[in-house]
């Protein structure tokens, strides 16, 4: 198959390459971000391959069914950037990599955690400019704190068995409890209960319409005062404005976020010559304990390894007619 691949970066065109040698597939690499104005680059091809920041909305759609698009596969997870309904009222299968090295996001969320409470990032700048002071730079054990997971798949039991590694004690919401977090020792809570009693939490839930600003004013008050909040799962999941409240006055200790509500016109581009209009996340950047990472969680060799392996897989299945296992109902 034709495949016109957007958002392309060095990285995936090296591991799409690498894991396409057999020339199964045609695969041609755009940089730029799939949106209605950039849909007409994929005329003449079969199906495209998105990436997060890709918006799959319904004019977009629309162009790409009449270009000849069947299929579109997700080089992700999440899949909150493509209009399902209008996917499928134009008849264009929508596939995604469910899980690539769940591992890999999971340890990010803890160095987030360890770099956020030991400001390992403070003391790097400080020892490179001769500065060996230790002032300000307090942070505390992970033992015996008591850690909340908001979503227990596979990203996020593989946090939970790291957090448990540190002698941390945690506690979970989820819709559907896993069987094997409990007989680990993990207590499932309301989400009010987790909020009120964690010193740290930790975001790894989808982006839904339940899920969209979960953490909000009201939320952010219910949780102990000074804790600390992870987010490694999608930007919208937090209310960025009312975290930043939370931080002004006291109420949120510590924010680390590889994620951002409005990450699309930030993230994955060099933007250290221009000029950021953005005045919320100039806001973020602004205070000494947030840590803002450019949604990196993912980006190990292992991950991108099943991210090509996967993706290719799914277009194999489309074009020979097989089951889609991986396919976005």
């Amino acid at each position: 198959m034709k495949v016109a691949f957007f958002s392309t970066k060095s990285y995936d065109k090296e591991y799409f390459d690498r894991f396409s040698e057999n020339g199964n597939h045609q695969l041609s690499y755009f940089d730029a971000t799939l949106h209605a104005n950039t849909a007409p680059l994929a005329k003449g091809f079969d199906a495209i391959c998105l990436f997060v920041n890709d918006n799959a909305d319904k004019e977009t759609i629309q162009q790409l069914a009449a270009n000849g698009i069947k299929l579109i596969a997700l080089r992700c997870a999440g899949f909150n950037n493509v209009d399902l309904n209008a996917a499928k009222e134009f008849n264009i299968k929508v596939v995604r990599v469910p899980a690539y090295s769940p591992e890999a996001v999971a340890e990010h969320a803890v160095a987030l955690i360890l770099t956020l409470n030991r400001k390992t990032h403070k003391a790097y700048n400080r020892v490179r400019e001769s500065n060996f002071s230790l002032e300000k730079l307090t942070g505390f054990n992970l033992h015996g704190k008591t850690v909340g997971v908001v979503g227990t798949g596979k990203i996020g039991q593989a946090f939970v068995r790291i957090m448990l590694g540190f002698g941390c004690h945690v506690i979970a919401y989820d819709k559907y409890s896993a069987d094997e977090m409990k007989a680990a020792g993990v207590k499932y809570v309301s989400f009010d209960e987790l909020l009120h009693q964690c010193d740290i939490i930790s975001l790894h839930c989808p982006l839904l319409p339940e899920t969209h600003h979960l953490m909000n004013k009201k939320s952010f008050h219910k949780m102990k005062n000074g804790a600390m909040l992870i987010n490694t799962s999608r930007g919208a999941v937090i209310d960025t404005k009312a975290a930043i409240d939370a931080l002004k006055n006291g109420q949120l200790g510590y924010l680390g976020i590889d994620v951002y509500e409005q990450e699309e016109k930030l993230f994955f581009k060099d933007l250290s010559d221009s000029i950021i209009p953005d005045d919320t996340i100039a806001r973020l950047i602004s205070f000494p304990n947030v840590l803002i990472t450019s949604h990196q969680g993912f980006f190990t060799k292992e991950a991108l390894e099943q991210i090509a392996t996967v993706t290719l897989h799914n277009i194999s299945c489309f074009e020979k007619e097989l089951p889609l296992e991986n396919e976005v109902q």
